[in-house]
């Protein structure tokens, strides 16, 4: 079985240390190597080709947001897990946006991490519905629909696929998308699938921030 090969970054090396005796102790997670900083990040990544790139935020020379953004853009295999010594960091967001897989706080259980790094490895749940929803009331706060109008950004979607990316963004899982509109988990996970490959996005949280910056939900607020 192949482990997963996790990159450590973080400025601070105890909290690298840290980190790596939890995800040691995991019989099928491997630590590959360790970086400082982003730019460190982005040049590990690029040489050790990490399945996850655990990313401290908040690092001297460049942060996690940068370095995130360039190693998607560069189309690196690794994905990436932004940590936060904040779960109200502002920046989260603007890491989600650049291609992060997830967000995890850093004085959050152990297990959480581990099964984090799992989940985001194996790519089938990026994220769970439970984390999905805590995203979303705590950054986006979505609400319902901006208005019965699909928005002309959302045009190359079916209308059950809006109707799928609606309900993504209330943080249903595929289980609860499937009995709200009536079909199979399969036929859920197949919109889901065209959602993502029509607009190049890489798991179902892209999926909410382009329901979000589109206009198809909107904050309470604004409502």
């Amino acid at each position: 079985m192949h482990a997963i090969r996790v990159l450590l970054v973080d400025d601070q090396p105890m909290i690298r240390t840290g980190f790596r005796l939890i995800l040691e102790a995991e019989p099928d997670i491997e630590v590959v190597g360790e970086a400082p900083d982003g730019a460190g990040a982005v040049e590990r990544a690029r040489s050790l080709c990490p399945d996850i790139v655990l990313m401290d935020i908040r690092m001297p020379h460049m942060d996690g947001v940068e370095a995130t953004r360039r190693i998607v853009a560069e189309g690196l295999p690794s994905r990436v897990v932004i940590l936060t010594t904040f779960d109200l960091d502002a920046h989260v967001v603007d890491a989600l946006r650049a291609g992060a897989s997830a967000f995890l706080v850093k004085d959050g259980p152990a297990d959480s991490l581990v099964d984090a790094i799992r989940t985001v490895a194996a790519g089938d749940s990026v994220l769970s519905p439970r984390v999905t929803h805590s995203l979303l009331d705590r950054f986006a706060h979505l609400g319902a629909p901006a208005a019965p109008d699909v928005p002309s950004r959302l045009g190359a979607l079916t209308g059950r696929e809006v109707d799928v990316l609606r309900a993504l963004s209330r943080g249903l899982s595929n289980a609860e998308i499937a009995l709200e509109l009536g079909v199979g988990e399969t036929t859920v996970k197949t919109h889901i699938a065209h959602i993502l490959e029509k607009y190049g996005l890489r798991d179902r949280v892209q999926a909410v921030i382009l329901a979000y910056d589109c206009g198809l939900v909107v904050p309470r607020g604004r409502r």
